[in-house]
């Protein structure tokens, strides 16, 4: 089993009792390299001084002194680049909410579990753990491009759309695909949005690679019939009241119905500019172009967009929907986001499907649309007529 991971497991708990029964746990599971120590100040200064000698840290989260929550903060500025499983007896939404901010904190988070801890669940992590010292934190490791490189990249026509299917719950069929920006860099190869976004925003870039997404995708899309089309809008172009008639021309030039085409608004930066905002997305949706209010309750003010803007769509979260079988405060959200959005007559895609379990769930709610890496990722647009005949026989054997 240890052939995944040839570092040393370190284990932070206070209690002498489960670090013996913990690290026999591991022993038997094929991990013999253990360290233990009984206080969060102790196991930071052993990663301080020897950050990459450690492929995976287990640490409690009550802890007397320095407690797991402050362990993580200074964790995250130490050059401790492996694995990290928390672990508590406390409350299950306190370990989620853990795992969150240590997620935040671009820690290499492989897991969250409760006392007992368990030799299978265990056994569970570890096993998905490939290359971790290798991996490093998010982001650590990506090469910083200037402006001057993607104004150039727009000019050569490298950035290109990736395209993710969108399905119907309830029968599978392909409904849309939402167009997702690649850089097909020459040297470094496929570059990520993450990578590039906001250095376009930056550069007074963002329009010019919005433009392209949108030709791209109408160009798409005009030879399939009956499949929408979605892209993500900056807010900076929403402050250009001319934003309307460039959308009607792009349609118009495509030869694309406007209601063949979903614009994504991500609510956290939707009124950077309120009266333009609504002016642009108002006049949008007379044209019967589509609005998404994406990322939907990851903002600060969802419902007074809801009350205030048209939208037509509703995309709930992934972090709301992936595990929403197995959580109660998960299907809390989501029922509640589902029931806003079916009485306000709105169309309502779950994102971050992620396994057959997340597909189930959907199929007893009612959701109309769902998107995640079960149903596809994000592909290039040669690919996709394959992954319709894939994904048919897959939704014939559910």
């Amino acid at each position: 089993m240890a052939d995944t991971l040839n570092t040393r497991i370190l284990v932070i708990d206070d209690d002498p009792f489960f670090l013996k029964i913990l690290s026999r746990q591991l022993n038997n599971l094929g991990y013999p390299d253990v360290v233990t120590c009984t206080q969060a100040e102790e196991g930071l200064t052993i990663l301080r001084k020897e950050p990459s000698a450690y492929g995976v840290v287990l640490c409690d989260l009550s802890m007397p002194g320095m407690d797991g929550i402050e362990f993580l903060r200074y964790l995250s500025r130490t050059e401790f680049t492996g694995g990290l499983i928390l672990i508590s007896g406390q409350d299950s939404r306190i370990l989620e909410s853990a795992q969150r901010l240590a997620k935040a904190h671009k820690l290499n988070i492989l897991g969250a579990v409760g006392k007992p801890v368990t030799s299978s669940l265990l056994a569970g992590i570890l096993q998905r753990v490939i290359k971790v010292s290798a991996k490093g934190k998010a982001g650590s490791l990506s090469r910083k491009y200037t402006g001057e490189e993607l104004r150039r990249a727009l000019d050569q026509g490298e950035l290109i759309n990736h395209y993710q299917p969108q399905v119907a719950v309830d029968t599978g069929k392909l409904v849309a695909v939402e167009a997702l920006v690649r850089w097909c860099h020459p040297v470094d190869g496929m570059v990520f949005p993450d990578t590039f976004i906001n250095l376009a925003e930056e550069y007074d870039l963002i329009d010019r690679l919005t433009q392209q997404v949108l030709a791209q995708g109408l160009r798409f899309i005009a030879g399939w019939d009956g499949i929408n089309l979605s892209v993500n809008v900056s807010m900076d172009s929403m402050t250009n009241l001319d934003y309307p008639e460039y959308v009607m021309q792009a349609t118009e030039d495509a030869k694309v119905n406007p209601k063949r085409l979903v614009l994504e608004v991500t609510e956290s930066r939707l009124m950077k500019d309120r009266l333009s905002s609504l002016d642009n997305l108002t006049r949008l949706r007379l044209k019967e172009i589509g609005l998404s209010i994406d990322d939907f309750g990851t903002g600060h003010s969802s419902l007074a967009q809801l009350r205030d803007i048209p939208f037509n769509e509703l995309k709930i979260d992934r972090g709301f929907t992936h595990g929403v079988a197995e959580n109660s405060a998960l299907q809390a959200i989501f029922e509640a986001s589902l029931g806003m959005a079916k009485h306000l007559g709105m169309t309502c895609v779950a994102e971050g499907v992620e396994d057959e379990i997340d597909w189930q769930f959907l199929r007893n709610t009612g959701c109309d649309l769902a998107q995640g890496y079960f149903v596809g990722k994000p592909m290039a647009p040669e690919d996709l007529p394959r992954w319709c005949a894939d994904w048919e026989l897959r939704v014939q054997k559910s």
